[in-house]
């Protein structure tokens, strides 16, 4: 399988898996957050993915965290020219929103944090309704005209917003987002596929998914109802279901058929769907990029597909997302 692919019309070229990093300063401090990155980068990584606000919900934190502690790898390693930054605007705890002066003061707090001039991929990290699309696109295309970003992109739009924006920039001449960072897995669905997987295919935007393992739900790790005392037990007791038992139970058939991992094969499923260019997938320790990068190479066959793709689907008895 090809491990570097295209985001849609940019010249941005990112491994079919992008390491997230919103755990940085989380569930990993700095030294476990330099192992995670210098260990994805030594199997062949070259995307990571944060935003301004990370991680904000932290006890003790306010914002930022995640981006300095990158930008401080990045300084220590002397790597900047190898990695694709992609980092977001919108949702910093006092800078809510898109507009010109958001916008601004986004980018240049990111651009200090991170230590660079540029921005490789920069996110509108969720839509503003309360600010014009125009005024959004033209303030990012001066910043891309300026060098100061590579390309632009979207996460948690409507169809009918994205779709929107993407005819004010063709009819305006403006920058297009390339890519689209949806909630999609094969635990979330519905979010994703149908109008807004066709709407990305149709007007080529590339698919970069978060929560692709369901907050760790899709690794097996949570087999019963107690999840203890996991950071993520909010986003994983929604899956304790019929159907979530339904999914683990497929991945389980396949990963043994494969002899591999439940957290591979949810993976290399998401890999294999139409759009998707790369899951976004965070982790709290350096060994566990082993079963997460394996998911690149492994080839599903159409059974497993179909096995896994009939579980999961929404409309099985059982209900669910």
């Amino acid at each position: 399988m090809t491990t570097r692919v295209h985001l849609g019309s940019s010249s941005l070229e990112v491994s079919r898996i992008v390491l997230g990093g919103n755990v940085f300063g989380w569930t990993a401090d700095r030294g476990a957050s330099y192992e995670i990155l210098d260990s994805y980068v030594a199997r062949g990584g070259n995307s990571i993915d944060i935003a301004d606000a990370y991680p904000y919900w932290a006890p003790g934190c306010s914002g930022g965290e995640s981006e300095e502690i990158v930008g401080d790898w990045m300084r220590a390693r002397g790597n900047r020219a190898d990695v694709v930054i992609a980092t977001k605007v919108g949702r910093f705890p006092d800078n809510h929103g898109l507009t010109r002066a958001q916008i601004t003061a986004g980018l240049q707090g990111s651009l200090k944090r991170l230590g660079t001039d540029y921005i490789d991929l920069y996110y509108c990290h969720s839509d503003d309704l309360d600010t014009p699309l125009e005024e959004t696109l033209t303030t990012l295309t001066e910043y891309v005209d300026a060098g100061v970003i590579r390309a632009i992109a979207a996460s948690n739009y409507s169809v009918t917003r994205l779709a929107e924006a993407l005819a004010i920039s063709n009819a305006q001449g403006l920058a297009r987002f390339c890519a689209l960072q949806p909630h999609y897995s094969l635990m979330v669905r519905h979010e994703y596929e149908g109008a807004m997987l066709d709407l990305c295919a149709r007007e080529g935007l590339a698919c970069l998914p978060y929560f692709p393992l369901a907050a760790g739900f899709l690794t097996g790790k949570y087999r019963s109802a107690d999840v203890g005392d996991s950071a993520r037990a909010a986003h994983v007791t929604r899956h304790l279901t019929d159907r979530g038992w339904r999914v683990l139970a497929a991945l389980d058939t396949v990963a043994a058929r494969q002899d591999s991992s439940p957290t591979t094969v949810a993976l290399a499923w998401l890999v294999a769907q139409p759009t998707v260019a790369a899951p976004i997938v965070s982790v709290s320790r350096a060994d566990q990029l082993t079963a997460v990068m394996s998911s690149i190479d492994l080839r599903l066959t159409t059974r497993d597909c179909e096995e896994l793709a009939t579980a999961s689907d929404p409309g099985h008895p059982g209900g669910g997302i």
